[in-house]
């Protein structure tokens, strides 16, 4: 995909743009960057694929690494209603977040709600961070500071993937490992330490959610220990236009772990034809 670099707001953002149709913004998990979203380029078939690296991170990490312009995960929402903006993106986009991407797309549909057709909702939650989880993410924080990221890969990746017989069998299992901590080794520190500090920080949005009428998709990895499918059941109940579909054999980063299953699903929602492997498929004549 082609990268472009816009001004946005007080920074720089990079972007990967490809494709033709909808708009549909792909978020990315923290602590990753935009090269998640590698497997289900596919999508571009049918629709305008948007990813940026939000702010802070990959491309996005501005003139001077060693800083971080991160404070909350609002501004992160407005980050990415002035891309499309950028962009001249006229129509309302579907926002496809995952995790931190997905506590992203929420606050962009309250703060911004004519940019958003509707939402993709991935291995991510409504609820605040407990105290205890705040607490857990400050004392990362301070890891990082004194060790590196790889302190965090060795903490995180284990936890994102499914860890079953039949996903830890999977033949990319070793190539999204790897993947992962390439990734998360060239985040710099400073964002690292202001993404885990907006996270902890990040408010409830379930009444916001509630009261949200756009069509809403959840999508949430079977072995996900992160945000637990019982999570986002309890996410299903509260939306008044959303829907829930469980992965078999995937955990917290369901388009890098089953990406077929993703790209299906996706079509599904927006009304596109789907083949039968989960890829788009040209519509009869």
């Amino acid at each position: 995909m082609p990268t472009h670099t816009l001004s946005v707001n007080d920074t720089t953002l990079a972007v990967q743009t490809c494709g033709s149709g909808r708009p549909v913004v792909l978020l990315h998990a923290f602590p990753l960057d935009h090269d998640m979203w590698q497997r289900v380029l596919p999508l571009a078939d049918h629709l305008r694929l948007i990813a940026p690296d939000l702010r802070g991170f990959g491309r996005s990490c501005g003139d001077d690494p060693a800083a971080s312009s991160l404070r909350s995960i609002a501004q992160l929402s407005d980050d990415v209603a002035g891309l499309l903006s950028a962009l001249h993106v006229t129509e309302p986009a579907v926002i496809v977040g995952v995790s931190m991407g997905g506590y992203i797309a929420q606050h962009l549909a309250v703060r911004h709600p004519h940019v958003v057709h509707s939402l993709v909702l991935v291995d991510t939650k409504f609820a605040a961070d407990t105290p205890e989880a705040r607490a857990n993410r400050a004392d990362l924080a301070a890891k990082v500071g004194r060790l590196g990221q790889q302190v965090l890969a060795e903490a995180m990746v284990p936890n994102l993937l499914a860890n079953s017989e039949a996903a830890r069998a999977q033949p990319m299992r070793a190539e999204t490992e790897a993947l992962l901590k390439t990734m998360i080794s060239r985040q710099s520190v400073p964002t690292i330490q202001a993404a885990l500090a907006a996270l902890g920080e990040r408010p409830d949005m379930t009444a916001e959610m509630a009261a949200c009428e756009l069509p809403v998709l959840l999508i949430c990895g079977a072995e996900d220990t992160i945000t637990p499918p019982a999570v986002m059941e309890a996410m299903e109940n509260v939306l008044p236009r959303g829907r829930l579909l469980v992965v078999p054999d995937a955990g917290h980063l369901v388009p890098l772990e089953a990406p077929e299953i993703f790209c299906g699903a996706l079509l599904d929602f927006l009304g596109l034809p789907v083949a039968d492997d989960g890829h788009p498929r040209a519509a009869a004549d």
